[in-house]
């Protein structure tokens, strides 16, 4: 076996460094570009096609929706939205500290069960807005054919699957945080 070279941490170092850089960027272009898109998506899509974000077929809106129906759900979905993105905002913070070569610290960690948690109240926010928009979009149809649709789907699970997955690693991390001061103070 060839032995490694002692540059190789550096390497790596480095690569963590300059990757985290453009993940800060990343970050900070979803910040920016989903929020405007959501506005975008509830202004001018049909409705047919909103009918969807309410768990709903496109069938389901018999009455035109009106502009308010239209803002007032376009809101209800920003919350989740809202959520996701303060979870992009930990994670930010954690690449911004990578970047400047802080990698295993408190922060660090601190920041990582934040996105996890964030993450993980907006996939249980996205069901609760399907449900309101459901109520929402179908408002003005004729008494009978108004709906309260609740939808779970993959994503919702997937994403809490996720947020659980990056609970446990920063817990991980945390822990072998904790071992290591623990054993320089013994040394």
């Amino acid at each position: 076996m060839s032995e490694r070279p002692v540059s190789q941490p550096l390497d790596h170092l480095q690569r963590i460094r300059r990757i985290s850089r453009l993940m800060v960027l990343a970050c900070t272009a979803l910040m920016v570009l989903l929020p405007v898109t959501l506005v975008y998506f509830w202004a001018t899509t049909s409705a047919a096609e909103l009918a969807p974000q309410g768990n709903l077929p496109g069938s389901a809106l018999q009455a035109t929706l009106m502009a308010w129906q239209r803002w007032a759900a376009g809101a209800v979905t920003a919350m989740p939205l809202a959520m996701l993105l303060m979870g992009v905002r930990q994670a930010q913070r954690c690449f911004a500290q990578f970047a400047q070569g802080q990698v295993f610290t408190a922060q660090a960690t601190d920041q990582l069960r934040r996105f996890a948690g964030w993450v993980a109240a907006a996939a249980l926010a996205a069901i609760v807005a399907g449900a309101i928009t459901s109520v929402l979009l179908t408002l003005h149809n004729p008494p009978g054919a108004r709906h309260l649709a609740v939808g779970i789907s993959s994503n919702h699970v997937f994403t809490m699957f996720f947020a659980a997955l990056v609970w446990l690693m920063a817990d991980v991390i945390g822990q072998g945080q904790a071992l290591a001061e623990e054993n320089e103070r013994f040394v």
